[in-house]
């Protein structure tokens, strides 16, 4: 047998170290502190996974918690945009720094160390994923709960958060439309493939509410994401609406403003998870 050069790529034995599970998980900065960790994940992009992630964080703080935001969406990074923040993130000799929002949200994102934030970031996904690796390794968080915005889909920049960031759980978020049982199966089987507990299922763009007799118009028809999560024995969290103030404050980077009640549930049961632990 030849001296082990521990790269198993390279090697046809059947050692112990090849054949036993490895655990691929990273240790935080040592100068950090990190409460509980929690993916906010989608089988497909555009379904407000962002939107969701944000208004968590948010309710989170309101709650008197510490929270911070891994933006883990390196190539279409929208959640500093959405707290307004455009400051470059800094560092020291103990690690990088999180950029704060006006209420003390910590937030981490790669639009918040280019020149210029409307740059495209066109890296592989081996170098996002070690990015997105380095945004927990290298951070100064000082946390109770972090917020992970996952990218869309199961790729391989997904893949590598779950091996590396050592998830408390994950949120799955879906819209109304026929494909959302695709979608939430992918999510959910992508999970418990890698043993993350799923914690429920938020449903966004679920209704728009009529501004003059409050009767809630369903514009994509009947959710189906009730049905998508019974038939995977996970329970329906909130069903969000089409908001347009919302979408405004969001793009106006005030996200922080925004009043209402939908991800309370949700909120409370990651309070719950928290004392049981």
């Amino acid at each position: 047998m030849a001296e082990c050069t521990h790269d198993c790529s390279t090697c046809g034995e059947s050692c112990g170290e090849r054949t036993q599970p490895q655990s691929f998980l990273k240790d935080h900065n040592s100068a950090a502190r990190v409460g509980k960790v929690f993916g906010v994940v989608s089988g497909k992009g555009g379904v407000g996974k962002s939107m969701v992630t944000s208004q968590l964080a948010v309710i989170m703080q309101r709650r008197g918690n510490k929270v911070g935001i891994l933006d883990a969406d390196v190539t279409g990074p929208s959640i500093p945009k959405a707290f307004g923040a455009h400051e470059r993130a800094m560092g020291d000799e103990r690690g990088m720094i999180p950029v704060e929002t006006s209420t003390g949200i910590q937030l981490m994102s790669v639009n918040l160390l280019l020149d210029n934030e409307t740059d495209p970031v066109l890296w592989r996904g081996p170098v996002i994923g070690g990015v997105v690796t380095q945004f927990w390794t290298d951070v100064l968080w000082d946390v109770d709960y972090l917020f992970v915005d996952m990218p869309p889909g199961t790729g391989d920049v997904a893949l590598s958060i779950f091996q590396s960031l050592p998830l408390d759980g994950v949120i799955i978020v879906a819209s109304p439309q026929e494909l959302v049982s695709m979608v939430v199966e992918k999510a959910v089987k992508m999970a418990e493939m890698m043993n993350i507990p799923i914690v429920g299922v938020a449903e966004n763009m679920s209704y728009l509410l009529c501004p003059d007799c409050g009767k809630e118009i369903p514009l994509f028809g009947a959710g189906k994401t009730q049905a998508a999560a019974d038939a995977h024995h996970i329970p329906l969290l909130a069903r969000m609406p089409l908001d347009p103030a919302l979408a405004h404050l969001a793009d106006e980077g005030k996200i922080e403003e925004f009043q209402g009640d939908w991800l309370a549930n949700v909120a409370d049961l990651l309070e719950k998870f928290k004392r049981e632990i």
